[in-house]
């Protein structure tokens, strides 16, 4: 089986409407980090996809975390970038989020600054030119209810 039926799979465990959004918004950040290694993890909260220069998990910059109503967008280091508008969520010393419930909040003014940081502070650096592979990393044999109750 290859990763991108996989993630299919993992993605089909969500209602419809939070599958679809999850969908668009893999396209987006596909888009905009075309170089980046997507790693996946099908955790016990719920589905993440990072987006690094490689696989390994304290390299990931950002990541799509898929909850049962609503994607978090994850800045791996978000406490250092500047964030005029105010709009990253969190108090932790370096992790902040955006709480997407629909793909114009992705497409927001204020959040493009934010990934260009992250991406500008990225180490390894993103490759902007070679093919990004999608990367499974582990999957939780016990997992939270993927649908609202």
């Amino acid at each position: 089986m290859t990763a991108s039926t996989e993630l299919d799979i993992f993605l089909a465990k969500y209602d419809p409407a939070i599958e679809a959004l999850a969908r668009a918004l893999k396209r987006r950040m596909d888009a905009r980090m075309p170089g980046a290694t997507r790693t996946v993890y099908d955790n016990y909260n719920g589905l993440v996809i990072g987006y690094g220069g490689d696989d390994k998990a304290n390299h990931a910059i950002l990541s799509l975390a898929v909850m049962p109503r609503w994607v978090n967008l994850f800045f791996l280091k978000g406490a250092m970038l500047d964030d005029p508008a105010g709009i990253l969520l969190g108090e932790g010393s370096q992790v902040r989020h955006i709480k997407l419930h629909a793909v114009d909040d992705f497409d927001a003014p204020a959040v493009e600054p934010l990934i260009a940081q992250a991406i500008a502070a990225a180490e390894p650096p993103i490759p902007s030119d070679s093919p990004a592979p999608l990367v499974i990393k582990s999957i939780s044999a016990k997992q939270r209810p993927r649908r609202p109750g």
